[in-house]
């Protein structure tokens, strides 16, 4: 594979996912590979953009996490400095909206961060939905319940929220297979030269072209720009799902999600979610930074 990069100028951010409704079953023209880290609050907040490109465009593209173990092998050191990281984590949660809880760092560290990028591999064994379902159970548990993600309980528990078969996934944890993927994903990360995190590359299955590579977090419309740009056309985007499908979709949502999906601003969101919790379809979860909320399933 060949890549070049999107001639945008690499973010000044530092470095610190989930089941998206189309079908993977469609051969589509556009393929993209997202490297993240699930430790990484960029990648957290990337997570509306992701939604919402899925929403309007999803017709076009699928989405392969790679689990790049970027944070595990390049700043090994940072794991000793839980201020720094709790540090990092708020900024980032001031700046994007999409709440990171730095607390964790001095209340429940993580004590070996390559446990859960093993586990996103064996529940991909399940199918790749199940692998980014399972991937945004992992980021909600870690960034929004401050629980430690490299514990196995905490683990299967994300296992659960995800429908994973729960034997399958406790024989998978620790097997050649989950470790073999784990491999793959940190090999394709050097062959790309991806030293950032989170890096988006579209390739376009169809037409020999390069790829474009984007490395860190841009507004909304640049993704569109070279999605477009790789599928030579100008497709319309696709309409959006009425708020409560949307909510039955996704199941845990945060108003910056809301936001960024239906074109509102963050009070807007705040509003409409508000008049769902009084009409008892979402219960408010309770968040250091921002509002996030979780669907009542009748």
């Amino acid at each position: 594979m060949s890549w070049e990069h999107a001639g945008l100028p690499s973010s000044n951010k530092t470095n610190t996912s989930a089941g998206y409704r189309l079908s993977d079953y469609v051969q589509k023209p556009i393929e993209i590979y997202v490297f993240i880290d699930p430790l990484c609050p960029e990648c957290w907040s990337l997570e509306p953009y992701l939604k919402k490109l899925a929403i309007e465009y999803g017709d076009y593209f699928t989405i392969r996490p790679i689990v790049s173990g970027h944070l595990n092998n390049l700043n090994k050191d940072i794991f000793d400095k839980p201020k720094k990281l709790k540090d990092i984590w708020e900024k980032t949660a001031s700046r994007t909206g999409m709440s990171c809880d730095g607390d964790l760092w001095m209340e429940n560290p993580i004590s070996s961060p390559a446990i859960a990028s093993l586990a996103i591999k064996a529940a991909e064994l399940q199918g790749k939905k199940a692998g980014r379902i399972f991937l945004r159970k992992v980021q909600e548990n870690l960034f929004l319940m401050k629980r430690n993600i490299s514990d196995e309980d905490v683990l299967l528990t994300c296992a659960k929220e995800a429908n994973l078969d729960l034997d399958e996934f406790k024989n998978d944890l620790y097997s050649s297979s989950a470790k073999k993927a784990f491999q793959g994903d940190l090999k394709l990360t050097q062959e790309m030269q991806v030293d950032y995190i989170p890096t988006i590359v579209f390739f376009n299955q169809v037409i020999e072209q390069h790829g474009i590579k984007i490395s860190g977090l841009y507004p909304y419309d640049i993704y569109v720009r070279v999605l477009k740009q790789m599928l030579q056309k100008d497709p319309q985007p696709a309409e959006k799902p009425p708020l409560e499908e949307f909510l039955a979709d996704f199941e845990v949502v945060g108003n910056k999600e809301v936001s960024v999906v239906y074109d509102w601003t963050i009070e807007k969101a705040d509003k409409e979610m508000k008049k769902l919790q009084l009409k008892r379809t979402v219960e408010k979860i309770p968040a250091k930074f921002g509002a996030f909320w979780r669907y009542i399933k009748k």
